[in-house]
């Protein structure tokens, strides 16, 4: 039996391009620190063994024919949870940084909220990014908290539990463009009347593999998280703003 949260039933989605040498490993993590939850690989079009090596750990495969980037395989994802009856659906990443022990937490709040991002800039953790980066995120932490009137202090973050109502609205509406599936995700999320909180979440070092942000890139983030947040702010989209609709519970 599949384990029920606040949310209703839950899919744990790992979005993963190319990461054959970590991914069988976040998923054997997940799967026993979450033995009642599902687990679904959306391989983004990697060229190497990603998906074989999802399956060998015991996930569910989503194959896609070619690299969509994250945004494109959480809306993947998001749709696959739908037409299977999913009412929650968590993002984990595939390189081990996120700690499943930690995704309870994360859904117990879905009673007070649609959308629960695990922060990594709440507690003491000391998570190390600094300069340009780090400026960037602060700010577009506070535009958002603004937008949500609720403080939010990592708002790129990938680490999520989204609920019935959102997940209805962003597997029909989520971003793929750069930090679509962060910053854009959630202003059409909060102009569509959802409810958006945090958790502390605890970061950890990649299990393998590279960082997608090297410190010379610093700047060049600087500025396209800028742009990417002044074009989710002006950009109209045709979105049910009060008619995101929760799905019935099953039996109702």
């Amino acid at each position: 039996m599949r384990r029920q949260s606040p949310g209703g039933r839950v899919l744990i989605i790992v979005p993963a391009w190319n990461e054959e040498s970590s991914v069988g490993r976040t998923v054997g993590e997940i799967r026993s620190a979450l033995p009642d939850l599902d687990v679904l690989v959306v391989d983004d079009g990697s060229t190497d063994s990603t998906a074989a090596k999802a399956k060998e750990a015991g996930a569910v495969v989503l194959q896609l024919s070619y690299n969509l980037g994250v945004g494109g395989a959480m809306r993947a994802g998001f749709r696959y949870a739908l037409r299977n009856g999913y009412d929650t659906a968590v993002q984990v990443d595939a390189d081990g940084q996120h700690d499943p022990r930690e995704v309870p937490a994360l859904l117990e709040k879905l009673d007070d909220a649609d959308i629960v991002i695990g922060a990594r800039f709440s507690g003491d953790d000391g998570y190390p990014v600094r300069g340009p980066r780090r400026w960037a995120m602060a700010v577009l932490a506070k535009v958002i908290s603004r937008l949500s009137r609720t403080r939010l202090t990592d708002t790129t973050s990938g680490f999520r539990a989204t609920g019935p109502r959102a997940l209805r609205l962003f597997a029909e509406h989520y971003p793929v463009e750069y930090l679509g599936d962060t910053i854009e995700s959630l202003v059409i999320a909060l102009r569509a009347g959802c409810r958006i909180t945090q958790v502390s979440a605890r970061m950890r070092q990649r299990s393998d593999g590279h960082p997608s942000h090297r410190p010379w890139k610093a700047s060049v983030y600087l500025f396209r998280a800028g742009f990417a947040l002044l074009l989710a702010l002006v950009r109209r989209w045709d979105l049910p703003v009060s008619k995101v609709a929760v799905p019935a519970a099953e039996g109702a």
